[in-house]
Formats: C-alpha cells, structure tokens, sequence
C-alpha cells in the first residue's frame, strides 16, 4: 500500500466531517476522510434538520444538549437558527412527555409544559387545537442548514491539517483475520490505522466488503416544501406533531418543510437507485393533515418536493463505536432519521473513544455489540423520536 493513515473516514455527511474534525482537535495524527462524491452530498444534505433535544433516554437528551452547544457557538457557520422548538403532545402522551421533561432538565435541558391555555396563548392564531394534550416547548432550540454545517465541520477539518477526498469511492475494505486495516479506493489501496464506516445507509455494503453485519434498514424518506400565502399568522417555530404525525420546520421566506412522522409505513430501497422525487398521495396527505393542525397554511403554494434515504437501525439508535474481536473498524452510521442533531455530541465522544480508548458507559452501549447482548434501546414514542 502506497499510503497509510492513522484514520481513515468514510462519508462525508455530518457524521463523518463532524468526527474528522474532533479527531484531529484531539491531536490524531494523519485522518483522511473519503467521500464519494461532495460533503453533504447523501442523506444529510436533505436532512429537515430539526435541532431539538427532547428524548427519552438520559443518553440522548444529554447528547442532544451538548449537540445544541455547538450549533449555538457555530451558528452562523452552520446557518443555525434559534427560533423554538414545539412538541405537539396528544392527550395519551401527556404523562409520558412530563416524565421525560423531568428527566431531561435533569441533565441541563431548557424546556417547558404549555398546557392547551397557555399553548392556545402563544399558538391559537394559526394552530387548530383539537386533540391536542400540551406540548413542550425549548426555547433556545430550533434549526439549522444541513449542508453549511457539514461543510463548515469540514473546513474546520481541513484547517487543523485533516485530508479530505472527495469524489472518490471506495470499493471495499481490507481484512486480515480479526482486523481490518484499510479500505480500496479507485485509486489504490490505503492502510489505515482505524476505518471508520460513516457511509450512512451505503454503510452495511461497505461493512459486508469485510464480512461485517451491520444489520439496518434502508428507508426512502419523502419531504415536502410550501409557501404560505402572504399577511397570515404562521408557526415561527419547529414543530414535530405527534397528534397527526407530522413535522414542520421554517426554511424562511414564509416557507416550510413538511413530512410525515412517526407512525407511518415505511418503504425499504436500494440507495443506489431509488425514486427521487415525492409521490403525489404523499404530498395530497400531507397537504391534509398541515392545513387540518395549521388552518392558515391552507392555499400554501407547493414548492417542492423529494426523497431521501434514512438508515435506520433496529432500535433507532445510531449504531457509534468499534466491535468486540474485531480491530481496526469502527461504526458511526444508523442515524434513522434523526441523526443529524446529535452528529457533533457523536463525533466528539467518539474521538474520544478512538483517540484515548476513552468511553462514558452510556455511550458505549451505542456500539453494534448491543444487539448481540439483547441491549437494544426502546424509546417512549416509538420510532426516531427517541
């Protein structure tokens, strides 16, 4: 091999430029990090990407803060804005979201209860109030640009004499008995003291190059664009909508990405060909339920629509960390949807764990050996919510 790395990052999306970055912060030697074709140019770059932290593990809701940390610091590199963030509650899950409130301030979360006076209060001149129980409300939360984000990690990266190839594949990785030490490339094999699977939903194929299981679904996830009609009271806020399952984001100039939440059928594909455009019963349905939960974005003009992919693993937790017998590999992929929020807490407890084999005992349950041990996560709503 003509060149040797002492890691080696594949896929350029949020998850593996926000690693690069912490890795050479943390004072690794040589990282490279590989991208087949431009950062954020995979699933993140369609990301809704929501920045809000309430979940329903201490894991996650810390995580999620410490991610809100470097938006904040970061905002005007990663487009961050700091516009709130609600959780619409139905009456069934209201119990259930308090509890997880009281768990989350626990670790230095900002949020609050409106009960349906005091939402009704902020929300009643464009939200319909039917059915829902409450909702949560995080003030300092909100959302940010996918795509400048994850270039900014990546200039920051290159900054501290991090490597980056772009529109460069990688075929393959390269084993020798329990470790892998390299990966293949078009242009030649490169060793490499670490390999890092941040290939998002290519990253079971890249695994299976070794005879790694990585055992995830991978999912076509539609999105929608409206632009209200101009002089009526709008959400200003982010919004996941658990009474009709759906979320709602600003993208500016009175316009929004609307899709579909949890509970909804999902549809598995192969992510080197898959149908990118939105079908029309998806955008007719969620259509419906946006003017039904917002009666003023009735009209709303129709801008855009697409897919993208999630993958999405069997507990909705990211599959982060490296594997019991097996050396030199470590995953960072499975974000099921609500990756992007929590990538940069990711990434800079995961160079941790590379750099200095140093790991919080939470966050090593994140490694892919939990399915071995029957040590899934289960979260209190089901699906990426946490």
């Amino acid at each position: 091999m003509s060149e040797r790395f002492d890691v080696v990052v594949v896929g350029a999306g949020v998850s593996g430029a926000s690693l690069a970055w912490h890795l050479k912060k943390r004072g690794v030697g040589r990282v490279l990090l590989v991208e087949r074709d431009r950062p954020a140019s995979g699933g993140t770059g369609k990301s809704a990407a929501i920045v809000r932290q309430h979940y329903s593990t201490p894991l996650m809701a810390r995580l999620a803060r410490a991610a809100l940390d470097t938006f904040q610091k970061k905002a005007k590199a990663c487009g961050f804005e700091q516009v709130g963030y609600l959780f619409l509650v139905p009456p069934g899950q209201v119990e259930t979201a308090k509890n997880n409130m009281t768990m989350q301030r626990g670790v230095g979360v900002e949020t609050e209860w409106l009960d349906p006076a005091a939402l009704a209060t902020r929300a009643g001149a464009w939200l319909n109030m039917d059915g829902v129980g409450g909702a949560t409300f995080e003030p300092k939360a909100g959302y940010a640009d996918p795509v400048r984000t994850t270039e900014a990690m990546v200039a920051a990266f290159k900054e501290t004499g991090g490597e980056v190839r772009e529109r460069t594949a990688v075929r393959g990785l390269l084993r020798s008995g329990d470790r892998v030490t390299g990966l293949s490339t078009d242009a030649g094999d490169i060793a490499a003291g670490t390999v890092v699977n941040a290939a998002g939903p290519w990253a079971p194929m890249l695994a299976a190059s070794a005879g790694i299981e990585i055992e995830m679904r991978v999912l076509r996830e539609q999105d929608t664009v409206w632009e209200a009609r101009p002089g009526r009271p709008v959400p200003a806020h982010s919004i996941s909508n658990a009474v009709d399952a759906t979320y709602l984001r600003p993208l500016g100039a009175n316009r929004y990405i609307v899709g579909r939440g949890f509970p909804k059928d999902y549809v598995d594909c192969d992510p080197y060909n898959y149908k990118l455009t939105s079908d029309d019963w998806f955008v007719a349905e969620v259509q419906k339920r946006l003017t039904h939960r917002f009666p003023t974005m009735e009209g709303a003009k129709l801008v855009d629509s697409y897919a993208a992919l999630y993958d999405v693993t069997v507990d909705w937790y990211p599959y982060v960390g490296p594997r019991a017998g097996l050396s030199g590999y470590t995953d960072f992929s499975g974000g099921s949807g609500h990756g992007f929020k929590i990538a940069p807490a990711i990434a800079a407890e995961l160079a941790e764990w590379i750099a200095d084999g140093k790991v919080k005992p939470d966050f090593a349950r994140l490694s892919y050996d939990r399915i071995a041990r029957k040590e899934t996560f289960a979260g209190s709503y089901g699906g990426n919510r946490g």
